[in-house]
């Protein structure tokens, strides 16, 4: 082969690089662009949700919502999604069709729950046990829906790329939530969970008791070309129940209140995400009386919209913007058995809603190797911390303690493959969010992630 040869060849490679999806340029001098997704996740009329089959669809549907982040390097893919949870091969799925539909690396997208009850859930590994164990009627882990949304998914957000819009400024602003959030571990004189103070309490002497260890900021991360608004991120920690179990799907009160602030910035695309909320819910405000989902949910809209009107923007290159990833493998509790989960999956009853299936999957991608990705966006002074399971306030506050000089928020309920992930302490107070079948970490997972946080944020 000749030299000139071989130039050519070269240069034929370098062209194809650049022509190849995913090939985008990092010049740090370049302009950020967002383009924004928005699709339905409601499920019809006969599908399984976490907990009911659908009998009715309401006036408010469930969204499948985010943005992409195009301009810094490969594109950063941010999605919410009012569902139950995304449990491993499951959130596996929509990380890998958001990163193929943009042209990035599963890496760069983080997809949360926001953890809705009267939703549906997705675990396409426990549904592949189940089918394997020689089920065919498996209940809510049937999982045709969720791929049907997947494909819509990918059709919506491949059209978006085109319609980016070129983004000139980032805003954060916070204002603290009245009458929402609360702790639910209520703890004895012995330091042990003396009662959980769930998300609809209807015993007034339990909703009586302090507040309790919360978050009570929700944070809001803008994007604006101009001064339009393009895409409002809201971050707030509190399990979003108000009432469930009634086979209509619902976004329940953070759903309305994104809703509610829709309409004042209709040009506007907002998105929730769930912090930290583990160990928090609404049961201090709540007995689970109809009318206090709309209360609740107007007191968080007033939280965002003063968030909103908080803001201080400040200008937005490509320097400015950053994501990183730290994989983690997670403890597993002590009382998880791979033999006896396989003969419980074995043993499957139709009318379980969660158990041995997504346990025994948990556990094998755990002991194959299989490693969670913690997630960090960094924008400008801003850093937003992206993590697994149902995880306990007390890492939302820690992440926030670690950089005091930065503006911190965290969305939780990404892959919820572990559930509850507890402190250490936490694990020798008891109450329900640590017993077994609710967590599947030990723990030693608090050591795991506090260290994770601290890589990602740049803490000493």
């Amino acid at each position: 082969m000749t030299r000139r040869t071989l130039l050519l060849v070269a240069l034929c490679s370098v062209c194809l690089s650049l022509m190849a999806p995913g090939a985008y340029s990092a010049d740090p001098t370049s302009g950020i662009k967002i383009a924004t997704f928005d699709v339905d996740a409601t499920p019809p009329v006969g599908a399984m949700m976490a907990y009911n089959p659908v009998r009715r669809v309401d006036e408010l549907t469930l969204r499948c919502r985010g943005i992409v982040l195009i301009g810094a390097g490969e594109p950063i893919v941010l999605c919410a999604i009012d569902w139950i949870g995304l449990y491993n091969e499951g959130h596996d799925a929509f990380r890998e069709t958001l990163a193929t539909a943009v042209g990035t690396t599963p890496q760069r997208v983080s997809v949360h729950c926001l953890h809705q009850h009267d939703a549906p859930a997705c675990d396409f590994s426990a549904e592949r046990l189940l089918v394997e164990a020689g089920h065919q009627n498996i209940g809510r882990y049937e999982s045709a829906f969720a791929r049907e949304l997947l494909q819509r998914l990918s059709t919506a957000v491949k059209a978006t790329i085109p319609t980016a819009r070129p983004i000139t400024h980032y805003g954060f602003g916070a204002a603290e939530v009245e009458g929402v959030a609360s702790n639910r571990r209520i703890l004895g004189p012995d330091g042990k969970v003396r009662v959980t103070r769930f998300t609809a309490t209807a015993d007034p002497a339990v909703r009586a008791e302090p507040v309790g260890t919360i978050d009570p900021v929700v944070s809001l991360l803008s994007f604006w070309d101009g001064d339009q608004p393009v895409a409002c991120l809201t971050y707030y920690a509190c399990h979003p129940q108000s009432y469930y179990r009634t086979g209509i799907p619902s976004p329940d009160f953070p759903g309305i209140a994104r809703f509610i602030r829709g309409q004042e910035l209709n040009e506007t695309l907002h998105v929730h995400f769930n912090g930290a909320g583990g160990n928090i819910g609404a049961g201090k405000y709540n007995d689970g009386a109809h009318k206090n989902r709309l209360i609740l949910a107007t007191r968080l809209a007033d939280g965002m919209q003063r968030a909103f009107e908080n803001t201080t923007k400040a200008p937005l290159t490509a320097s400015d913007v950053a994501w990183q990833t730290e994989p983690v493998s997670l403890p597993l509790a002590k009382y998880l058995d791979k033999d006896k989960l396989t003969e419980q999956v074995k043993n499957f009853n139709v009318n379980q809603n969660f158990g041995a299936p997504e346990e025994l999957a948990f556990v094998q991608r755990t002991l194959s190797g299989r490693k969670i990705d913690l997630g960090c966006l960094s924008i400008g002074d801003v850093r937003v911390v992206h993590m697994p399971g149902e995880l306990f306030i007390e890492y939302q506050l820690a992440a926030k303690a670690m950089r005091p000089d930065l503006k911190v928020m965290m969305a939780a309920y990404g892959d919820n493959g572990p559930g509850y992930i507890g402190t250490e302490i936490s694990y020798t107070q008891g109450g329900y969010e640590v017993e077994p079948r609710s967590s599947l970490t030990a723990p030693e997972v608090e050591t795991v992630l506090m260290n994770g946080m601290k890589k990602l944020l740049g803490a000493k």
